[in-house]
């Protein structure tokens, strides 16, 4: 099912706020309670009525997902990997004892808030970013042992252009090579604890190096940023770290290795050290993976005070590429040869 839109000249063009600030006027939602789901609906976007003894707000449940829908053409919008996105927010929720909205549901309230909002998707390279979001409502604060019984699962639409305010320019990345972003078992979960966990080292790196993001680099293992999955890319290769429980399982970073071996590069899935990172970044690129950020380049790394540039500063052209080949897809310019949109 493929949500039909207006003619492209009367779409918006990507915004320019903030990501993530600008909301359109519906949401859906649906309820769960007394083991069951309710109906879903598509309501109007309003604050939340919830309990301030909500499980959530006490005990951390909550999860959720990034996906985007994307204008194809004048007459179609489509979601991009879907089914990937739910099996995912179904994992999280797993983790976090919640239960899960059965994935027929959860695809059903995402499409239909598509259709309701298809006025506001953006000409590329904008889009519609959706978030899913699940939280325990149970009003009970002695729940700390508890799954809440009670949740809420609701999609926001947010129309958005870039990410990072200054669109696709070289990013600063710090290395942090003590702390962890989260804990071994849980990192896998997209859930506001993990971003919590990292947020205090990116702050202070943000307010140090004026640094755009964190590398956590545990015991000199790279792993993974506060906000995306890292990638090292030169003219043949793509190393990356194999997917774990310590982070994120990123549908935007399989998408791109996907894309790397059909265009010939060497895939390369194995843990690496910081002190390889710092021999890999002489002459080749690194950058961040994500729905959000799609693939963007590090053009400086700083690690232990010391400033590193990344090749020659600039965003690389194997990222520019990657991210290319990607978003031709996501934008309907290239064949969909995997079968991502729907």
């Amino acid at each position: 099912m493929e949500p039909s839109i207006a003619p492209s000249d009367t779409s918006p063009a990507p915004p320019t706020r903030a990501f993530g600030t600008v909301f359109a006027e519906r949401m859906a939602q649906a309820r769960y309670a007394d083991g069951q789901w309710s109906a879903a609906g598509i309501v109007p976007l309003e604050a939340l009525s919830i309990h301030p003894a909500a499980h959530a707000l006490h005990y951390g449940s909550s999860c959720f997902e990034g996906l985007k829908a994307f204008r194809i053409s004048d007459e179609r919008v489509a979601l991009f990997r879907l089914d990937a996105h739910l099996a995912r927010l179904a994992r999280s929720a797993e983790l976090l004892c919640q239960p899960a909205p059965p994935l027929d549901l959860a695809e059903s309230m995402i499409r239909d808030l598509v259709a309701a909002t298809r006025a506001d998707v953006p000409e590329p390279p904008g889009a519609l970013y959706l978030r899913p979001t699940l939280i325990g409502t149970e009003p009970n604060i002695g729940a700390a042992g508890s799954p809440s019984s009670e949740c809420l699962f609701y999609v926001l639409a947010s129309p958005v252009g870039d990410y990072f305010a200054a669109g696709e320019r070289a990013l600063t990345i710090a290395i942090e090579d003590t702390a962890m972003r989260s804990t071994p078992g849980f990192g896998q979960a997209k859930t506001g604890a993990n971003y919590a966990a990292a947020l205090r080292t990116v702050a202070r790196a943000r307010a140090e190096h004026g640094a755009d993001q964190v590398l956590f680099c545990p015991g000199g293992d790279v792993q993974e940023t506060g906000a995306s999955n890292f990638l090292l890319i030169d003219d043949e290769r793509v190393l990356t770290k194999p997917l774990g429980d310590t982070f994120l399982h990123g549908v935007t970073r399989a998408s791109l290795l996907r894309l790397a071996a059909d265009l010939g590069y060497e895939v390369i899935e194995r843990d690496f050290t910081i002190d390889e990172l710092r021999d890999w970044i002489r002459t080749g690129e690194a950058a961040l993976s994500g729905t959000a950020a799609v693939l963007a380049g590090v053009g400086t790394m700083i690690h232990r005070g010391e400033t590193l540039t990344v090749g020659d500063g600039n965003v690389g052209p194997n990222t520019h590429r990657l991210r290319e080949a990607l978003t031709a897809i996501q934008s309907g310019r290239a064949e969909d040869r995997h079968g991502w949109l729907s």
